[in-house]
């Protein structure tokens, strides 16, 4: 359910709503608009009965929320959600994007690419320090040394740091050295890691699972918001079908959809959603065509040499081609890069 309060609600007004949601042992969510506030509700396993809330002195109406995924839903939320950034926003009018290797490998070429983002005007620097990789036997990652190199980089240059967290245990450690938390694939489900990240204080990347529908999807971006934490950005990295041309297979088709049901952001990581450098660019293309808000890229100074994932990540020149690419088309389509 959603409560709406009149234009001229006060603080006390909205303090005793608060108070009266949970007093029926029910969770409230206030949402900010531009011209009046609105109450989201959840953790009803019935129907609320609005009649105890629409008697409260400045409640204009209440409205019942048909979709499962309450918060995240447009019914909850009608604007599109801005996440801000240290280094800028996601969000409506931006085309942002996330660049850099796999894997952290080492300090020399984490800042080496740190530089060169900067130099082309890209803010945010991914890199994984943990590793979820099919073989147990392939690189893991660095782990919390990773995590302290990525730190360092950012202190000296003032990038933007994106990288996963896999489990609970590192979670402290993950939230103090990300600027965006990602969620992989693989962990789309994992419900006790959602809630974890549904109490921290970063924006969380929420990686589409390789076989999940837009309604699971945005169900596990619920349980993130449903924790407190409304910086929920989507991110689409392709689907597992019976195609063997690419390594999976890239849905844009979601985009626009999830865009209709959802206020969230949506990005879209081409790099495992083809598996091969040299579809890269035309799916990053499609991607901003398609309506994303952003684009999550893999990059390497010498991808043929990089531990984890070269056969998909571009080196800097081709970045460099696809970033005047997109930087040309942006404006078609009436966004900022």
């Amino acid at each position: 359910m959603l409560v709406v309060m009149q234009a001229g609600a006060t603080t006390s007004q909205i303090e005793h709503v608060l108070a009266a949601i949970e007093s029926l042992q029910l969770t409230p969510h206030p949402l900010p608009g531009a011209t009046r506030m609105a109450i989201g509700i959840t953790g009803n396993t019935a129907a609320v009965d609005s009649g105890t809330i629409e008697v409260l002195d400045g409640v204009k109406e209440c409205i019942r929320v048909t979709k499962p995924f309450k918060l995240a839903s447009r019914e909850m939320h009608p604007a599109d959600t801005v996440v801000p950034l240290p280094t800028g926003s996601i969000g409506p009018g931006n085309f942002t994007l996330i660049a850099g290797p796999c894997s952290v490998e080492n300090e020399a070429m984490i800042q080496q690419t740190a530089e060169f983002l900067l130099e082309n005007g890209v803010y945010l620097l991914r890199a994984g320090a943990f590793k979820p990789r099919t073989s147990p036997y392939t690189f893991q990652g660095m782990g919390i040394e990773g995590l302290e190199i990525m730190k360092r980089v950012r202190a000296r240059t003032g990038i933007g740091i994106v990288t996963e967290l896999m489990d609970t245990e590192n979670a402290d450690a993950v939230e103090e050295a990300a600027d965006i938390i990602q969620i992989g694939t693989r962990n789309m489900q994992n419900f006790a890691l959602l809630k974890r990240v549904g109490r921290a204080r970063k924006p969380v990347l929420l990686k589409r699972g390789m076989s999940a529908t837009l309604e699971e999807w945005l169900m596990a971006a619920e349980y993130v918001m449903a924790g407190g934490n409304y910086q929920v950005i989507l991110c689409e990295r392709g689907v597992r079908t019976f195609s063997d041309h690419s390594r999976n297979t890239l849905d844009l088709s979601v985009i626009p959809p999830c865009k209709a049901l959802s206020h969230l952001p949506v990005m879209v990581d081409p790099s495992h959603g083809t598996g091969r450098r040299a579809y890269v660019p035309p799916m990053a293309m499609a991607s901003l065509a398609a309506g994303a808000d952003g684009l999550l890229l893999e990059i390497h100074p010498t991808p043929d040499k990089a531990m984890s994932d070269g056969a998909q990540s571009l080196d800097f020149p081709a970045f460099k081609k696809l970033l005047d690419q997109l930087r040309q088309a942006a404006s078609i389509f009436g966004r900022r890069l």
